[in-house]
């Protein structure tokens, strides 16, 4: 059954206004999926990174020509000879709004080609795992982010309902991830996915975005970042555990992240030179790959996890950019750590406005887990800061103080 995605609105309204439109994301997150759905009578190429398919990089501009438009191509970071065969077919018709469609699944020197070839004529649209928002089949318009930032006590009068989809609970939630294949599976075999999916990444994926040359060992450090998920990222001493340089942390750090497997959101400061130098906060793209690193054999296992905490909290990040990623204009995203020790685990920035969130695995949210978002306001009493919020295990929306709510983890 075809899940209808958050961003599918966006997308329309971006293959009408660009010439070039770049659905990109990790593996398997569906974006083939999404375009065959939304443009199902649309010519369809599928690259290869070991054959040359129909001679496109050989003979890039025949193979266009022998192509009629609008054209999907997908992973088009395998056939990168096409960015300037693009560029030409775009400037022959004068820029003429949804001729191709591509998919990628890395943002390395193809995407950056195409960005700067034709600056003004592509536009790029990120797709993530699924959301809850996705899987409820609730409106992403109308989602409890964008409500809550425009009107935090209005979201809480109104009672906002919680998903109750398949009937799974906070630890499958987390055990199986948000990608659509594991979702789609029986539980016992959803192990048997995340193995085969490091393998290929690894294997495949990895070797061919950054030359890693020793992939047994990128996979320990993929295994390595899956257990430092939602901690500050201490570069210098990164790798040291499984015998690499810090260059080379850094190195498979920045492939992490160029393949979406790896989020990163700066510290927050008064001044963005100190925003730069201090350390920033990184997230694992899912946690069904983290379950799998850390051989958790089940939801049930998962409960008294010494790593459920910074689970939960990868969860509700990657949940929040994923609702995020429909609203207009976008947002900034940081994490703030004082100097005696009080943090607060999400910022958003938009229009100006800092949006406070911590995320705590509890039932019962109280003043004391609002400490942080409390320390924040008062250091910088010159921002604008909106109400904050707690996102946690609390079957219902509620006011712990004034300005801070506690907000349930699967709230719609």
């Amino acid at each position: 059954m075809y899940v209808k995605r958050g961003v599918t609105d966006k997308l329309k309204k971006l293959v009408k206004a660009f010439p070039v439109v770049v659905v990109s994301g990790a593996r398997q997150v569906g974006k083939t999926t999404l375009l065959r759905h939304v443009f199902p009578d649309l010519d369809y190429v599928a690259f290869d990174p070991s054959i040359d398919v129909e001679n496109a990089r050989a003979e890039s501009d025949l193979f266009l020509h022998n192509h009629r438009l609008p054209l999907v191509l997908d992973e088009i970071q395998y056939a990168p000879e096409l960015v300037s065969a693009i560029k030409r077919r775009v400037d022959e018709a004068q820029a003429r709004p949804g001729m191709f469609l591509l998919t990628g699944s890395q943002q390395w020197q193809v995407m950056q080609t195409l960005a700067e070839s034709l600056a003004g004529r592509v536009a790029f649209l990120d797709l993530q795992g699924f959301s809850i928002q996705e899987l409820a089949g609730a409106d992403a318009r109308a989602g409890w982010l964008g409500r809550w930032m425009d009107d935090a006590d209005g979201l809480l009068a109104s009672r906002p309902p919680s998903a109750t989809w398949l009937g799974r609970t906070l630890w499958e939630w987390l055990w199986r991830g948000a990608m659509p294949g594991a979702g789609a599976l029986d539980a016992d075999l959803v192990p048997d996915f995340w193995t085969g999916y490091h393998r290929t990444y690894v294997e495949r994926d990895a070797r061919l975005a950054g030359s890693v040359d020793d992939w047994q060992r990128f996979g320990q450090f993929l295994g390595l970042m899956s257990a430092l998920t939602a901690q500050e990222v201490n570069a210098s001493q990164l790798g040291r555990d499984i015998g690499i340089t810090p260059q080379t942390a850094r190195r498979w750090l920045a492939i992490l992240s160029g393949t979406f497997q790896w989020v990163e959101h700066a510290a927050f400061a008064r001044n963005a030179v100190k925003r730069v130098s201090a350390k920033p906060k990184g997230y694992l793209a899912d946690t069904g790959l983290a379950c799998h690193h850390a051989h958790i054999s089940s939801p049930a296992a998962l409960g008294g996890h010494p790593l459920v905490g910074a689970l939960f909290e990868t969860s509700m990040v990657n949940e929040i950019r994923k609702r995020a990623a429909v609203l207009s204009g976008g947002v900034a995203y940081s994490h703030w750590r004082a100097a005696g020790g009080a943090e607060v685990d999400l910022l958003l920035e938009r229009d100006g406005v800092l949006y406070p969130f911590e995320i705590k695995l509890t039932a019962n949210p109280s003043r004391r887990h609002a400490s942080g978002l409390v320390a924040f306001r008062k250091a910088y009493p010159d921002r604008r800061i909106a109400k904050a919020a707690i996102l946690c295990a609390t079957p219902r929306p509620f006011w712990v103080t004034e300005d801070v709510a506690a907000l349930p983890w699967n709230l719609v």
